[in-house]
């Protein structure tokens, strides 16, 4: 007996917005960048949060919700620990797909491709423009490792605090860094009505993207 008979009942019925072959952009940067402006100007809520799906090498996928820091011809850039899950399963298994969703567009995106680690310098300047709390806690959460209590990481956090006290600057942890996506798959999701949504798809053949639309 199912323990929510009533979720099968939720449903809504898409109709803001169309997606034709004619009004997107030739490239996916440029039309995920169209995309990403009209979803700030909307106030979406989080609209850089983005699911982060890895595969390790015994083929067990994992997700998990991170946000994205920037975009450019190259790819998809965002920041974590290199000793988290998913640092480990992006070192043994290169690949990986972020997936955007904005309900109040009706919109999702997703995005396929191979990841790499952005240069030394990037990850720098990224770290030392967070707050100074988050810079702390990079160094004070060993990210995905089993703790023995809240306690433990609070001791931590009070721990890296006094030994940075008196520098101006805080040091980049060596565990602690970018990735870039590039991506070879990216697809456009519209909310259309009676489930006959919109879904554009580039693919990267030969470094040129060709357009096609999918079924829903």
């Amino acid at each position: 007996m199912s323990l929510l008979p009533h979720i099968a009942a939720i449903r809504k019925n898409y109709a803001m917005e169309s997606l034709t072959e004619a009004s997107v952009a030739q490239d996916p940067i440029t039309q995920f960048k169209n995309w990403m402006e009209e979803t700030i100007a909307a106030e979406v809520n989080e609209p850089t949060a983005m699911v982060l799906s890895t595969v390790n090498s015994s083929g067990r996928p994992s997700g998990r919700v991170i946000l994205l820091k920037d975009v450019t011809t190259d790819g998809f850039i965002f920041f974590t620990n290199y000793s988290s899950r998913k640092g480990q399963d992006m070192l043994e298994n290169p690949v990986a797909s972020l997936t955007f969703f904005w309900p109040e567009l009706e919109r999702q995106v997703r995005v396929e491709g191979t990841i790499a680690k952005v240069a030394d310098e990037m990850s720098d300047a990224y770290f030392h423009s967070r707050p100074v709390g988050s810079q702390i806690g990079a160094w004070a959460s060993p990210q995905s490792q089993p703790i023995n209590s809240r306690e433990e990481l609070e001791t931590a956090d009070k721990d890296f605090t006094k030994r940075f006290a008196d520098l101006d600057v805080i040091p980049r942890p060596e565990h602690w860094g970018g990735y870039i996506l590039a991506p070879d798959h990216v697809e456009f999701w519209q909310g259309r009505p009676n489930r006959l949504h919109d879904r554009i798809v580039y693919e990267l053949q030969n470094k040129q993207w060709h357009l096609k639309r999918l079924a829903p």
